[in-house]
């Protein structure tokens, strides 16, 4: 009777057998394991904003550049899900970022939802997040962070923070803010840190929101800020100039620029944006952070498509500036710092995040 079973089958039937085995003694020492990984603990969102200040992130961040550029850190490409308008969802988008940094105890995956501008409304804010924390030497999770995004600004604003260390210069202490969102606030706190007692400058489109980020910022900062009627007005009192905006068209040009001006853009992080002018791209040094994504959904994207720019006209990664491999700012040369926000920034801050609120 065995030899009327066909070889196929009966070679089938064992795999089958040794695959239900094996399943059963993974599902046994799962039970008995399972016991001794505690739950991870919740953080809601007034824990973090009351306990994480953007201060708090600038020397994590700034290691984890480096970290990147000797490639120590395990960064997979961000993905992206667009949320489309029906009666049940959307408009809006959602970013998935995450790494691990060598070495470090933590690695996290971060959630980041943004556009969700029908929220507005429902005096509702326009996204979300959170951030998933994980224990790098068992694979355990740690924290679930609600954010709603705050973490990744402060991370943002920590990257320009090292930005503005490398690629400005000292007595450079005109600052200006294109765009006055969450993110023109944590750039100018972070900014803070690093060059304390600067004259902030901004413009946006909405004039109420510029006049608020002006007043909040002095506040809090104990710096002047002043409302300019202009993005070219703001350029010509500027020495380092931060753009944050939609991206949805470009904000500045090239003849409104002085020598030794610094650019930290921000705003571009989708094939569809883009704030920086494909000549002012190529007027001095350009430099980013991590050369593989700015060339899919960052400013370099588009000096790429014009046939301006190749990979090899990158002057830098940042992490290269902060490891002395390559040089910051030189002199009067224009540089173009492109920030499109790395899973090395969100290690950085989770781990940043996790050592302080575990603490509560």
């Amino acid at each position: 009777a065995r030899a009327s079973i066909p070889v196929r089958r009966r070679t089938d039937s064992r795999l089958e057998a040794g695959m239900l085995a094996r399943a059963s003694v993974l599902r046994t020492c799962a039970r008995g394991l399972s016991a001794k990984i505690p739950p991870p603990r919740l953080f809601n969102y007034e824990q973090v904003i009351s306990t994480i200040h953007v201060s708090d992130a600038i020397e994590a961040v700034e290691k984890a550049f480096g970290a990147l550029a000797k490639g120590k850190v395990d960064v997979p490409f961000p993905m992206h899900i667009g949320i489309d308008e029906t009666p049940n969802a959307g408009p809006g988008d959602c970013h998935i970022k995450g790494g691990y940094v060598s070495g470090e105890a933590t690695w996290t995956v971060k959630l980041a939802c943004v556009s969700f501008y029908k929220n507005v409304a429902e005096g509702l804010p326009p996204g979300g997040g959170i951030f998933i924390v994980m224990n790098a030497k068992n694979g355990a999770p740690l924290a679930v962070i609600q954010e709603n995004r705050f973490l990744t600004d402060v991370r943002t604003g920590a990257a320009g923070a090292v930005a503005v260390k490398y690629l400005s210069k000292p007595t450079d202490t005109a600052i200006g803010f294109i765009g006055t969102g969450a993110i023109a606030k944590s750039m100018a706190r972070a900014t803070a840190a690093v060059r304390p007692g600067y004259v902030g400058f901004a413009y946006g489109h909405d004039a109420a929101m510029s006049k608020s980020f002006c007043e909040e910022m002095k506040k809090e900062l104990g710096c002047e800020f002043h409302v300019v009627g202009s993005a070219k007005e703001l350029c010509s009192k500027s020495k380092v100039i931060f753009t944050q905006t939609p991206g949805s068209s470009t904000v500045l040009e090239k003849s409104w620029l002085s020598p030794g001006t610094t650019i930290i853009a921000s705003g571009s992080d989708q094939p569809t944006k883009q704030e920086i002018p494909v000549d002012v791209m190529t007027a001095g040094k350009y430099v980013c952070d991590l050369i593989g994504q700015v060339s899919k959904v960052g400013e370099l994207r588009s000096a790429l498509a014009a046939g301006a720019m190749t990979a090899a006209d990158v002057h830098a990664e940042l992490g290269e500036i902060v490891n002395g491999s390559k040089s910051g700012r030189e002199g009067d040369e224009i540089i173009v710092c492109d920030l499109t926000g790395t899973g090395a920034q969100d290690a950085a801050i989770g781990q940043v995040a996790w050592e302080k609120l575990s603490k509560l």
